[in-house]
């Protein structure tokens, strides 16, 4: 499925902080921590629970979250459909990113062992 610039637009504009807590909210709904969430958003995107802090006070959009965020190297290994895309075929960065960490908190929620969610070789 193709994303329309106004998708792009619309998931560049949201921001961080309204939808983390519905992050904590599905992990811990399937018995995963909110540390084991904070590990997978540490991983991709190099933000520690402080400076993930910051942002959400800030409340950056996720288009200003993942331009300062230090994407892993190993991100291009996520794979699989999200939300009715397939993540490795999204040709705008942001969404792409996005749907990158909505994939590995799904994966996180569906009980996927830590090595695997993290791309560990």
């Amino acid at each position: 499925m193709k994303t329309t610039p106004e998708h792009n637009e619309k998931i560049a504009k949201l921001t961080f902080a309204s939808v983390y807590p519905h992050y904590i909210k599905k992990v811990e709904s399937k018995g995963r921590t909110k540390a084991e969430l904070l590990q997978v958003i540490e991983w991709l995107t190099g933000f520690d629970e402080k400076k993930l802090q910051e942002l959400i006070e800030e409340k950056v959009t996720f288009k200003t979250f993942f331009e300062r965020a230090t994407l892993h190297p190993n991100a291009h290994l996520i794979t699989g459909v999200i939300c009715g895309y397939r993540v490795e075929e999204l040709q705008n960065p942001i969404t792409q990113q996005t749907r990158y960490l909505d994939k590995l908190i799904d994966e996180l929620a569906k009980g996927k062992a830590m090595e695997k969610i993290l791309r560990k070789a």
